[in-house]
C-alpha cells in the first residue's frame, strides 16, 4: 500500500525552524516529484514547495520563498522541507503529496497520494 507519512510538525517561537519529513512506504519515491501543501484554517490548501524526482527542480511559492528549502534523500525514500525564520502566519497543517516525475503547479487533483499532514504552530 503506497503511503507518505510526514514528521517533523510542532510548535516554534516566531524566528525559530523546523525540519519536516515526507517518508513513503509501499514505493519508492524515484519516479515522483514531491510538493508540499499547507492548509490553516479558515483557507485553502496553499501549494508551497516542490521538488522534482531527479532533484534538479525545485519551486517555492512566494509565501516562503527565501525562508523554506525543499531536498530529497532517494537513498532514505524521504523529502525534507527546512523551515526557516517562521512566521505566525505559516501556522497550519502540512501535507505532502506526490505525483509522476516534474512539479507542474500545485493542483491538488494531480496529486495521487498524499500524507496525513503534520501540524506547524507558529506562536510566541
Amino acid at each position: 500500500q503506497k503511503q507518505l507519512v510526514e514528521s517533523g510538525g510542532g510548535l516554534v517561537q516566531p524566528g525559530g525552524s523546523l525540519r519536516l519529513s515526507c517518508a513513503a512506504s509501499g514505493f519508492t519515491l524515484d519516479y515522483y516529484a514531491i510538493a508540499w501543501f499547507r492548509q490553516a484554517p479558515g483557507k485553502a490548501r496553499e501549494g508551497i514547495s516542490c521538488i522534482s524526482a531527479s532533484g534538479s527542480t525545485t519551486n517555492y511559492a512566494d509565501s516562503v520563498k527565501g525562508r523554506f528549502t525543499i531536498s530529497r534523500d532517494n537513498g532514505r525514500n524521504t523529502v525534507y522541507l527546512q523551515m526557516n525564520s517562521l512566521k505566525p502566519e505559516d501556522t497550519a497543517i502540512y501535507y505532502c503529496a506526490a505525483r509522476d516525475y516534474i512539479c507542474l503547479g500545485y493542483v491538488p487533483g494531480d496529486f495521487g497520494s498524499w500524507g496525513q499532514g503534520t501540524q506547524v504552530n507558529v506562536s510566541s
